[in-house]
Order: C-alpha cells, then structure tokens, then sequence
C-alpha cells in the first residue's frame, strides 16, 4: 500500500492557499446618518423620558444633566447643552469635524425630544422595575445606533470612545464604571429605591454597549 503524500505548498489548491480578501465595507451615506440620528436620539429619548418619569437617574452627560437639573434648578435642555460645551473641544481635536458636527445635532434632538414627547405620549401606569430594564435597554440601543454612526452624545460618551479607540477600552465597562460614580453623587436628591433600580437601568444600558458594540465587530464606517 503506498504510503499518502504530505501536502505541501505545490498540492494545496489555489482557492484555499489564497483565500479571497473581504470586500472594503461601505461608508454610511448621508441619508443613512440621518436616520440613524432620528432613531438613535428617538430611542434615546423615550428611554430618558421613562426614567424621568419613575424619578430615576441615569448616567453619562445625561446623569450629569439631570444631577445639575436637581442641584441648580436648570432646565434639564439647558443643563444637558452646558455640560457638553467642553467635550465639543475634545471631539473636534481626537475624533474630528464630522464627530463633533453629528454629536451636537444628537445632543440637541435628545434636548428637544425629551420635552416634547410627554405632549406626544401620556403615561398613566409605570411598573418601576419595567420602565429600569426598559429605559436602560432605550437608552443603549439608541447610543449604539449613534456610535455606529459616529455619534454620540456627548460629554463622557465622547471620551469613552476616545477611550476605546486609543487604549481598546470597552466602551460599555468604561461607561458603567462612569456611570455608578454619577449615580452614587445622585444620593442627596434620588432615595435609595429609585437609586438602585436606577442602577439596574445603568447596568441593561452598558450591557446592551457592552456585547454590541466591541472593536472591529462593526465594520461600516
């Protein structure tokens, strides 16, 4: 019986010695950031508005917002536009013009959709663990929408995605670790209820960033 021959180089068929590259994705169109800041910002904005409604907070610019909106007695728009003034500079220098110009048409959209939806939509009854999970889900998914768009909202959401670009940080651990730290100053003005399930919203939120949005996963541009 003769003996099978070694493959080498010469018997390996061309086809699987030198697989075909992967096409070059394709960038994102006009149109499709668009939509994708409508809907980024409209999932945004309906998960805020739920967390506002069962007197939770969140993190990121937003918690920030709505920490400066309970101290200050700002109108939360506002708070949410000042608290994003010095990221603008960050963006502009690390993520470039078309970051920044997109971050603040998000930022200004959740702004205006976080007060006109409760004229849109009437919420009579509010289960507190629903409106955490689902908030916190609202809220990931819309900023997920935005990241793959390169957006964001603004504030800590422009340096965690500086993080991750430059160091490879998870964008959605680096945010959580952010975000408990904003929650735990939110103590004097949230009790402790809404202050832990306000923590359960913050962990769906990160866990949605978290498994989806990773390095290298998401190849459109």
């Amino acid at each position: 019986m003769s003996e099978p021959r070694e493959m080498t180089a010469s018997t390996v068929p061309a086809a699987a010695a030198a697989p075909k590259p992967a096409p070059a994705p394709a960038p994102h169109t006009h149109v499709d950031d668009l939509q994708a800041l409508l809907t980024g910002t409209l999932f945004a904005a309906l998960g805020i508005v739920l967390f506002r409604q069962a007197g939770f907070v969140t993190g990121g610019s937003v918690g920030l917002a709505f920490l400066a909106h309970y101290a200050l007695s700002l109108p939360f728009g506002v708070a949410l536009f000042l608290i994003n003034v010095p990221f603008y500079l960050l963006a502009w220098r690390r993520m470039g013009k078309r970051f920044t110009l997109k971050t603040l048409a998000a930022v200004s959209l959740v702004s205006v959709e976080v007060e006109a939806i409760p004229h849109w939509l009437g919420i009579q009854q509010l289960h507190p663990l629903f409106a955490a999970l689902a908030g916190g889900a609202l809220i990931g998914a819309g900023l997920l929408i935005l990241f793959r768009h390169r957006a964001s909202l603004g504030g800590l959401n422009v340096l965690v995605l500086w993080l991750q670009e430059r160091f490879g940080w998870r964008a959605g651990y680096v945010q959580l670790a952010m975000d408990l730290g904003i929650l735990a100053a939110a103590a004097p003005w949230v009790d402790w209820r809404h202050l832990a399930l306000s923590v359960l919203g913050a962990v769906a939120m990160n866990l949605c960033l978290a498994i989806n949005h990773r390095p290298g996963r998401y190849v459109a541009f």
